[in-house]
């Protein structure tokens, strides 16, 4: 639900934080004095395009934020956040900013993450749904109507498994695409791919080959070097004048008549022979390392050509060896594709008519689900539009079913068309063709109503419902609002009281003066300060604080006398 507005520097608006709570709000007041602004914030911070003429006056830009309250989403944002880069929730709450300057800048966050205004877009349609004069255009479209058509019956079962099949489909026909091209191309392919293939696998490369090869030709080119090391090292520790071996020996003959005097010394006489066995196994393993260093320069030759290979292999293929070879493995399975081109083509196209006849199934069973359901919510909407004021009205759901001869479509067989003739005698026209917002709205709250446990919009916001209504059609207005704050949470601008009276919470809107500048205002009201305001609306007087004292007692089921 949404749980804060902020709306700041916009038309009237100087700073003001609209608190929510759950269920049906009604938002009322003078006309002029800002309640439209409620509804181009949201606007704003939904996406919609940013007029610079709603910026207060004097000022250079305008803010707006909202604080949803998302942890019982379905299905949740994790995601949608996820992917388009954006912070994850932070207990369960998701803050939408939006700013514009007077110079045109746009700015928009999500979470405090920068985003654009397409992605704002998106996410606000999975959180509010506005129904104002200019706001019924996703009940307009034809294919969100099949949308509504199938939540409504719980079909999504059988539309998936649809639509599955039509992804299949595709699948399969791209890769009948890559396989049928012109013989010239398919010569070229063949021709690229088997040099490819041959120029991999008649490297006969090993995984962990390359780091054996740059130690092994690292000592190859190095050997002159090594073996002057070695040599050096072994001068030094032979038996020549100076030699560590030479001077150790010239230390033990001291040692042995120590030890031959002093009984205690003996410790130092091992100790010397240790350093002794030590210089020696030292003097041993670098007479091996020498025998092994060998000056080859046809070794060098070969290693320095292997590793040339290699580096052009990674060039062409990979920065590894590891995706060398995979790009090798791939390359060979696309060849034997090719060279089996007439075998694989007949197997993907059978495949194709295999799952025709599954889509064909799947949607002729989709379509009578459907077909099935027309009665019933053209019966259940127009109970609606009876009690919000159209007593002779009709509406119908149209619908054609024509099966694909070609690429089928995701949706499934058929289109509908929600129709609506509000007269009796009159034909039913496309809702797209109604030219009164008041109508529409009705009629998109009588869908609402009918929809409301299907329906995963959490916000609704109407505006303008009430048009043209009064009467026992103003008080099913109201009852119809409340029952999809059962489900949702419903914000209403309205200028009817037993509208307005049937609303769990209510905030009135007003202007004031300060400081020689004009601004509005907001403020819950309740107990005596709710009676006044729906006195006002009903003309003032005595006699209005006593009908809006049993608006409101009929509206919460008060025993009478009680406000």
């Amino acid at each position: 639900m949404l749980s804060t507005l902020r709306i700041k520097n916009l038309a009237l608006v100087a700073d003001l934080t609209l608190e929510l709570p759950a269920g049906y709000v009604a938002v009322t007041g003078e006309t002029g004095a800002g309640k439209s602004v409620i509804l181009g914030a949201l606007n704003l911070v939904l996406g919609r395009r940013a007029d610079r003429g709603m910026i207060r006056s004097g000022e250079d830009a305008c803010t707006v934020e909202a604080v949803f309250d998302v942890r019982s989403l379905r299905p949740p944002l994790d995601a949608f956040l996820e992917e388009h880069g954006l912070e994850p929730c932070d207990g369960g709450q998701l803050v939408l900013k939006r700013a514009f300057t007077a110079a045109g800048t746009n700015r928009q966050f999500v979470n405090g993450s920068p985003t654009t205004l397409s992605t704002l877009a998106e996410l606000g349609g999975r959180l509010v749904d506005l129904h104002g004069p200019n706001d019924h255009r996703s009940l307009l479209q034809t294919a969100r109507q099949l949308d509504i058509l199938d939540a409504y019956g719980g079909l999504e079962a059988l539309r998936g498994a649809y639509s599955a099949k039509v992804r299949r489909r595709a699948e399969l026909v791209a890769e009948v695409a890559a396989l049928v091209v012109d013989e010239r191309t398919y010569a070229q392919q063949l021709d690229l791919l088997r040099h490819q293939v041959r120029e991999i696998q008649g490297a006969r490369l090993r995984a962990g080959e390359e780091e054996e090869v740059v130690a092994e030709h690292r000592r190859a080119a190095n050997a002159a070097r090594l073996l002057e090391l070695s040599g050096a090292a072994l001068e030094a520790l032979g038996e020549g004048e100076g030699a560590a071996l030479t001077v150790l020996g010239a230390v033990g003959r001291p040692l042995h008549e120590l030890a031959r005097i002093d009984p205690t010394a003996e410790g130092l006489v091992e100790t010397h022979s240790q350093a002794v066995a030590l210089l020696r196994e030292l003097q041993t393993g670098l007479s091996r390392q020498a025998d092994r260093i060998e000056l080859d320069p046809a070794r060098l030759a070969e290693l320095e050509e292997r590793l040339n290979l290699l580096q052009s292999l990674k060039r062409k293929y990979g920065g590894t060896l590891d995706e060398v070879l995979r790009f090798g493995a791939e390359a060979s399975e696309r060849l034997a594709q090719l060279e089996g081109r007439d075998g694989e083509l007949e197997r993907l196209r059978s495949a194709i008519a295999g799952v025709d006849r599954e889509i064909l199934e799947a949607g002729r069973a989709l379509s009578s689900g459907r077909r099935e359901l027309l009665p019933r919510l053209d019966a259940a909407v127009c109970r609606e539009l009876r009690s919000l004021g159209f007593r002779q009205s009709r509406f119908e759901v149209g619908m054609v079913t024509a099966e694909p001869e070609d690429v089928p479509d995701p949706g499934g067989f058929d289109r509908v068309e929600f129709q609506f003739a509000p007269n009796p005698g009159e034909p039913g026209r496309p809702l797209r063709a109604i030219a009164s917002s008041g109508e529409l709205a009705r009629v998109m709250l009588a869908v609402k109503t009918v929809l409301a446990d299907q329906d995963e919009v959490p916000v609704l916001v109407f505006d303008e419902v009430d048009a043209n209504v009064g009467g026992e059609t103003a008080h099913a207005v109201g009852a119809s609002m409340a029952r999809i704050a059962k489900r949702h949470q419903v914000l209403c601008i309205t200028h009817l009281a037993p509208v307005a009276a049937q609303a769990s919470a209510h905030q009135v809107v007003s202007k004031e003066t300060r400081g020689g500048r004009t601004e509005s205002r907001i403020e819950a009201v309740e107990g005596e300060a709710r009676v006044d305001e729906l006195a006002r609306m009903l003309g003032g007087g005595e006699a209005a604080r006593n009908h809006a004292s049993e608006l409101l007692r009929l509206a919460t089921g008060r025993p009478k006398g009680k406000n």
